[in-house]
């Protein structure tokens, strides 16, 4: 084949590539002889950043990671590891001889840090988890206010839905609770309905960089009325593999509840959680809420909600007028009194709905009380237990499971499953994997009715000695939105946490060509 020929399919071939589409026709016009269709393929690599879990000297936090097994085309090669960032603080290269904790130094000038400190960015840290086989979880420990935040890298067969969860028990002290999160892969934007800057509340957004050059991140927040003055909040350097704590009351002047975080990078990518933790009421991580969609479903609501609240923000140029819906086990109502939700555009609106639930777990679902669909942001504030025996947790509006999603670190006992179908009725497989320290996976599939929320005690593998995960997988039917409550009491409050799943993005959607190269003239 000769030099003319073998450029003209490199063209062709490329076309294919960046179009998705590709046709080529005869000298004689007849029709295309080369046609592309757009194929799905397993990632190569994934990315998750999991924040510095606390403060507290007692805190005992247990790190899970985990890949689904059974990834059609993965190949057999790949690693996926989580290494230890560096703590980014003021005065970075000073010992810590004052006895005040990270969080509080860094948070006097809202987290900025130095510039010495930010010019010289991080080195990458000891490598502190390994998976080994799909399929199977790993798990390692962490005691105290010393453990980092966490930077990862899956490649190959463990990329594709690659998925570590970051567990804190906080049995005494004003952080007390159960901390979850599910590690988050970086991003350029995020989203935080419900933090707060009152007094009774230390919310901090921890920013974690996993680059190896710096990025600069805008902190922003809408309140009530709008946004508030936080000229501290803009350009917060992250310098590379590090992560930064910002305590969001240093970032205003007002004490400000019910408020919408929004951070935004300048240059770079980060991952951002904030860590809630409220006087009295117990403290857990708000994860990012979903990209603001007109219609958005926030799943998981505990049977025993003492207290529920949510918050909703309006992005864009239009206010939004929302019909306010519980998704529960019989179907679908509007609560008594709360039918509507008005959030003004560039403002932030809340709505106390108490003890919704009544028994019964659901999942709340906001969408257009009129004809015009204007995105909105939300999430939930979920109380269980009462005075001084309460503990709160937060739900962020999450999207439909379009292939599949996976939450890890479930216990034996304590977790429960909650699936719900907005739409149509869905049929869903739930696959629980082996035992970090042994057990056979298991499997059962579900049939969730339209218009309902289904909550379940999640199957757990035979002869369990460890964690394992769940997997969600819909089978047929309408969209599916879920969450995992993991409880663990503690001196009688009802510590829990509550992690939503959102679609874990295993998968691209990349061309594939079929030519037919006899139009080139059958050269040799």
């Amino acid at each position: 084949m000769n030099r003319t020929t073998l450029s003209l399919i490199a063209v062709a071939t490329a076309l294919a590539a960046v179009t998705g589409v590709a046709s080529m026709s005869g000298p004689d016009g007849a029709e295309p002889t080369a046609t592309a269709q757009v194929l799905p393929r397993p990632v190569e690599r994934s990315s998750l950043l999991c924040p510095a879990p606390s403060v507290s000297d007692v805190a005992e936090t247990t790190y899970t990671s985990v890949t689904p097994a059974g990834t059609k085309d993965a190949g057999t090669d790949g690693a996926a590891e989580l290494r230890e960032s560096t703590v980014t603080l003021v005065d970075n290269d000073k010992p810590k001889d004052d006895g005040k904790n990270e969080e509080e130094d860094g948070g006097k000038d809202g987290g900025k840090g130095s510039g010495k400190d930010a010019e010289k960015g991080g080195e990458q840290g000891k490598s502190f988890l390994t998976l080994k086989d799909p399929g199977t979880p790993v798990s390692a420990e962490a005691s105290g206010a010393e453990a980092p935040a966490l930077v990862g890298t899956a490649t190959g067969r463990f990329a594709p839905g690659w998925t570590a969860q970051q567990t804190t028990t906080v049995p005494v002290g004003g952080g007390r609770g159960v901390l979850g999160v599910s590690c988050a892969a970086p991003d350029t934007e995020f989203w935080f309905p419900g933090a707060s800057t009152q007094k009774s509340r230390q919310d901090y957004v921890h920013l974690t960089n996993p680059d190896d050059s710096a990025a600069v991140v805008d902190v922003e927040l809408y309140g009530k009325d709008g946004l508030l003055k936080a000229e501290s909040g803009e350009g917060i350097p992250v310098p590379a593999r590090s992560s930064v704590p910002v305590l969001l009351s240093t970032l205003t002047g007002e004490a400000a509840d019910n408020l919408t975080v929004r951070v935004a990078t300048r240059s770079g990518r980060v991952g951002a959680a904030v860590r809630a933790s409220d006087d009295g009421g117990g403290s857990d991580w708000l994860a990012a809420a979903a990209d603001p969609a007109a219609r958005v479903v926030l799943p998981g609501i505990p049977a025993d909600a003492t207290d529920v609240r949510v918050v909703a923000f309006a992005p864009g140029a239009d206010d939004a007028e929302l019909k306010v819906q519980l998704v529960g086990a019989d179907g679908t109502i509007i609560p008594a009194g709360n039918e509507t939700l008005h959030v003004k555009s560039g403002m932030t609106a809340a709505l106390d709905l108490g003890s919704v639930t009544r028994g019964q777990a659901g999942s709340l679902l906001l969408s257009p009380a009129g004809s015009r669909a204007t995105p909105v942001t939300a999430a939930l504030r979920v109380v269980r237990g009462k005075g001084d025996k309460q503990e709160l947790a937060f739900i962020p509006a999450t999207g439909k499971i379009e292939s599949r999603a996976t939450v890890a670190d479930n216990r034996a006992k304590g977790s429960t499953l909650s699936l719900t179908a907005p739409g149509e009725t869905a049929k869903v497989k739930v696959t629980a994997s082996a035992g970090s320290d042994g057990g056979e996976p298991a499997e059962e599939t579900y049939t969730v009715k339209g218009g309902t929320t289904l909550a379940v005690t999640p199957p757990v593998p035979a002869g369990l000695k460890g964690s394992y995960a769940l997997t969600v997988e819909p089978q047929s039917g309408g969209p599916v939105h879920a969450a995992r409550m993991l409880e663990l009491p503690e001196d009688g409050v009802p510590m829990f946490t509550v992690q939503t799943l959102p679609d874990d993005r295993g998968t691209v959607f990349v061309p594939k060509a079929r030519e037919d190269l006899s139009i080139l003239g059958g050269q040799d």
